[in-house]
């Protein structure tokens, strides 16, 4: 069979499967696979509803190629909202934490714009650890394995300039209608946020005054439906609330800020 004919059975085995984007799915896993074998065994995969991600092992993310395992959350690409927000925010030497990582995409991304950063991670499950050390220890970066900030060394308590916390943020009662490669092969405490999205979002401003350095900033994403709670949160937690969107990525970020000592 030729190269051809079996990129042709390729696209049509994953058009069956209800691909969307057949062809172009089909091409990437044939530039992934080691042989004809490898693919049929990829193209079942993907036909199954693992996320391609997963299936080929990695992700192009802003600028970055971010290397995958089954079973850790996919990068999206409306969360370059908060890599290019981020970026714009700090100095080259600043301190930043990329909190509830999964692979450490948005760190590692980051650290792509700011190469001369601090970058220190962390996750509550172990895969995304293993996945996030991967990605980030050879750039010298820290990897942490805990609940929130219970995972990080408290010698960064008041230092951290820029906070990423890509909380989940879907509401309980909405998981069954996520996309099945999502419900199905990405951890559940990596998209359900509780009642209204907003639980472990909540947990995370609450104490991110604590650990944010004088004019440091805290950056999630939200939804439109979520906005004045969370913009709530942040208030009644005494820092400084800004919401920023991006049509073209369909994207929503929350700016948190720790208001800068005032000068004596």
């Amino acid at each position: 069979m030729t190269s051809s004919e079996t990129l042709a059975r390729a696209t049509a085995r994953l058009r069956a499967a209800g691909c969307v984007f057949a062809e172009e799915e089909a091409e990437v896993l044939a530039s992934a696979a080691a042989s004809g074998d490898d693919l049929d065994a990829m193209v079942g995969r993907r036909a199954s509803g693992e996320p391609l991600e997963q299936v080929v092992g990695f992700a192009d993310f802003c600028g970055v190629r971010v290397r995958l395992r089954p079973g850790v959350f996919v990068p999206r690409v409306r969360s370059e909202l908060l890599v290019r927000l981020g970026a714009a925010a700090i100095p080259p030497d600043a301190l930043v934490v990329d909190l509830c990582c999964g692979s450490g995409a948005l760190g590692m991304a980051v650290r792509h714009r700011v190469p001369g950063i601090t970058l220190h991670a962390a996750d509550v499950d172990p895969a995304a650890v293993a996945c996030a050390t991967g990605n980030l220890a050879a750039g010298g970066a820290h990897v942490h394995r805990g609940d929130l900030f219970q995972a990080l060394p408290v010698d960064l308590r008041g230092r951290v300039d820029l906070l990423l916390a890509n909380v989940p943020y879907v509401a309980t009662r909405h998981i069954p209608f996520l996309p099945a490669e999502a419900r199905d092969h990405e951890p559940r405490t990596a998209l359900d946020g509780g009642d209204d999205g907003l639980a472990v979002f909540r947990a995370v401003v609450a104490e991110a005054a604590a650990w944010l350095a004088p004019g440091g900033l805290l950056i999630s994403e939200i939804t439109e439906a979520q906005t004045g709670a969370a913009t709530a949160a942040v208030r009644g937690n005494g820092l400084t609330a800004t919401v920023t969107t991006d049509d073209d990525l369909d994207a929503r970020a929350i700016l948190a800020r720790r208001n800068p000592i005032s000068p004596a």
